[in-house]
């Protein structure tokens, strides 16, 4: 086999340049440095820059910041509205931006809880969406709340429920988009202190003007203070109900003609509803029900019955039962989200030892994991051959992956792709 050797400086990555230019002429550079100020004068790079380093290490198929030296290097420095920063540059920026943890200790058990809350970084990441018009304000959003265990082996990680050390952070989403992120050590469940949580989430919504409609969480926020919180800054709300004796044996007692069989994504059930005043309380809310029939046929001591049954806790005076189950069944496709962040945006790897600087890095990937949207979507509807639901991996071989080159020509740069597929006028 016969080889020659080219010194033309040709990048593997040139669809990553459209991708720059819609990072910069979307505002959202500018929106960083104007929301987290300058950095000092001796240091040659700003926050916007840092951010877009880090955005092209994943756009690129990277998975951390040496990635930048050891294999981007080159590649990276033919890109046009990019100034390269060094691993070292990319991390120390990362740092500046975390926030001092806050440590609580449990009324009862007395056992400490860290807790990280960055609010410039979270009110930045609303603002980010506003900015690209992915969030509007005269609208009302479906919200999403869940705590994802975090596995890490980092200096102050925690033992957490599924007995390994991580961390537990609180994630709110919208459309599968992060909006909230509150980091937690891996000991802090996600009942600990929940309403807080909740209330420094609705604040930063409220204070960018995005209204909340319906909110949708697992029973780790079926707590009464939680629940006062979600019901006085949303609409409706959509709670997975913990399970009590008292609440299976007035399950039991439902006639057997109470319950409706339906069908959901090919699976059959039967439906139900009760009024239900949770914690013990005075006021009442419609508790949804509805219940599989088991295969083994074992029968439930307390309910009664060979089944499954789960409940849905609602403030929701209108939809049907049906209606509502189909609606908390979609909250699976929110921890997509998860899987997302951990494989796509290196969520699985955590870059820095303490828990405050891997929050701010949690952040900041979500907001590089929402900026992914704008441009996939964009260039999805001038291009056949490009889809908007893709993930990042697929994006990367299909659009990414072309070889290209600035040349001069006419007192113009011109990015000179060399590739059959057709990159429309819509790109330039």
């Amino acid at each position: 086999m016969h080889t020659t050797k080219s010194s033309e400086k040709i990048t593997p990555f040139g669809g990553l340049n459209f991708c720059l230019e819609q990072f910069h002429h979307s505002g959202l550079a500018g929106l960083i440095d104007r929301q987290l100020g300058q950095r000092v004068q001796t240091v040659g790079f700003s926050y916007s820059e840092i951010i877009a380093n880090q955005l092209a290490v994943f756009f690129c198929g990277g998975e951390c910041a040496e990635d930048l030296r050891e294999h981007l290097r080159g590649p990276l420095s033919q890109m046009k509205g990019l100034r390269l920063c060094s691993p070292d540059t990319l991390l120390r920026g990362l740092k500046e931006l975390s926030c001092e943890s806050t440590e609580l200790v449990h009324p009862t058990s007395g056992v400490g809880h860290t807790f990280n809350i960055n609010k410039p970084l979270n009110d930045l990441m609303v603002k980010a969406l506003r900015a690209t018009g992915q969030l509007a304000q005269q609208h009302s959003y479906d919200l999403d709340y869940d705590n994802q265990v975090i596995p890490t082996e980092k200096w102050d990680a925690a033992r957490t429920y599924k007995n390994c050390y991580g961390y537990q952070p609180g994630i709110a989403s919208i459309d599968t988009m992060p909006v909230y992120i509150e980091g937690r050590n891996g000991n802090s469940n996600a009942t600990f202190a929940q309403a807080d949580t909740l209330r420094r989430l609705f604040e930063c919504l409220s204070s960018n003007n995005v209204s909340i409609g319906r909110f949708r969480a697992d029973s780790g926020s079926y707590l009464k203070d939680a629940v006062e919180v979600i019901e006085a800054n949303t609409e409706r709300f959509y709670i997975r109900a913990k399970r009590s004796g008292a609440m299976a044996r007035q399950v039991g007692q439902i006639p057997a003609g109470e319950w409706r069989p339906i069908t959901l994504n090919w699976k059959k059930m039967d439906v139900a509803e009760i009024p239900w005043p949770p914690f013990g309380g005075q006021t009442s809310y419609r508790l949804i029900l509805s219940r599989i029939k088991r295969e083994d046929q074992q029968g439930d001591l307390f309910s009664g019955g060979a089944y499954t049954w789960r409940a849905i806790l609602t403030n929701d005076p209108k939809s049907t039962p049906k209606q509502i189950v189909a609606f908390y069944n979609k909250r699976g496709a929110s921890e997509r989200t998860f899987d997302v962040m951990n494989n796509d945006f290196g969520w699985s790897r955590l870059p820095c030892s303490f828990l405050s600087e891997n929050t701010a890095y949690m952040i900041l990937t979500g907001i590089i994991a929402n900026f992914y949207r704008c441009p996939i979507g964009l260039y999805s509807e001038g291009i056949a051959w490009l889809k908007p639901t893709w993930r990042l991996k697929k994006f990367i071989f299909r659009f990414i992956s072309v070889p290209a080159k600035w040349i001069r020509s006419g007192r113009r740069n011109i990015l000179k792709l060399y590739t059959d597929k057709d990159y429309p006028a819509a790109l330039e």
